[in-house]
């Protein structure tokens, strides 16, 4: 019986591309990437925000972000750890805390970009779905979901990230049929 490895010459190894070192580290999804960033041409240097969101074991990572060609910039974050200093001492990765990070996220974004009074998010916490419109000359921010490597299942803590982000005044296109 013949190994495998005596089958391949060096000229077969020769010939093969090493893939980048993000996707080796089964950390970075180029595929989905490329189409999170790409912005329509007639747009020219606008950037494309993302709301990323990443959750461990004991914290919630929401970040807005846009990409330039010399690297990814953060405009504001929110992280679930901060949530102690609003009184949650602990459950700094439950689906609440989640929400709550969205909702922080939504607030300090539309504080910095100076749009907090235009668009004031939901005001009566009922669970009820919610769009923000239009108000006046500025239209909202816009920012697209990217969960990364994370599974999209229903019901899963990144959605409470979302319905946070969305419930705070951010314009993040999104359907709740599951």
């Amino acid at each position: 019986v013949r190994n495998s490895r005596d089958d391949k010459s060096k000229s077969y190894f020769s010939r093969t591309q090493v893939k980048f070192r993000r996707r080796r580290e089964c950390k970075t999804d180029y595929y989905a990437r490329r189409r999170l960033i790409q912005q329509d041409k007639n747009k020219y240097s606008t950037p494309k925000y993302r709301l990323v969101v990443r959750i461990t074991n004991r914290d919630v990572i929401a970040q807005i972000v846009y990409a330039r060609i010399s690297g990814d910039f953060v405009l504001e974050s929110a992280y679930g750890h901060e949530l102690a200093n609003f009184g949650l001492k602990v459950g700094h990765s439950n689906y609440a805390a989640c929400y709550a990070t969205g909702l922080l996220l939504a607030r300090r974004v539309l504080t910095k970009l100076g749009m907090d009074q235009d668009y004031q998010g939901v005001t009566a916490a009922d669970g009820a779905e919610y769009h923000v419109e239009a108000d006046g000359e500025r239209s909202p921010f816009r920012a697209y979901l990217d969960i990364g490597l994370a599974r999209a299942t229903t019901g899963a803590n990144i959605f409470g990230v979302l319905k946070g982000a969305v419930d705070g005044g951010l314009d993040i296109p999104h359907k709740c049929k599951r």
